[in-house]
């Protein structure tokens, strides 16, 4: 039984394991999704949202906060000042993790760790295109038409 047991050691001590932690969340904050194993994924989702939930407080000790794990500045800002806004109408959930495969390495199971932003706010993978309402195709077939 694991009681009381809290994160994940991921093979490395503590000064080791925080400075992984932290370089991933500070790409996923830069790039908006990072490729990495499912363990490293899990372990540091709920530290990635609960820096998302500090970010939409907007208080100075939330502030703090943040510039003490992230220390870069422009981190600090591009979190809440991009990011944060993004999931004000939302409680939680902020970081989606999507499977890929294996690796071809050590058989290590890869995800995507990226933002789940709105549908309209993100573009297509595809095409690169935001992606257009069946209302909005609607009124332009009709504008096309009159």
């Amino acid at each position: 039984m694991r009681h009381q047991v809290f994160g994940r050691k991921l093979n490395r001590d503590v000064k080791e394991r925080k400075a992984l932690f932290r370089s991933l969340v500070s790409a996923l904050i830069t790039k908006g999704k990072i490729k990495t194993t499912l363990a490293k994924a899990k372990a540091i989702r709920g530290l990635a949202e609960k820096l998302v939930t500090l970010a939409k407080k907007e208080s100075s000790a939330g502030r703090m906060k943040l510039t003490s794990f992230l220390i870069k500045s422009d981190l600090v800002k591009k979190i809440i000042q991009d990011i944060a806004p993004k999931f004000l109408d939302r409680k939680g959930g902020y970081v989606r993790i999507r499977r890929i495969g294996q690796r071809i390495g050590d058989n290590a199971e890869e995800v995507f760790l990226e933002w789940t932003f709105n549908k309209e706010e993100v573009k297509d993978l595809k095409t690169g295109k935001k992606p257009v309402k069946k209302q909005e195709k609607n009124e332009e077939n009709k504008k096309g038409k009159i």
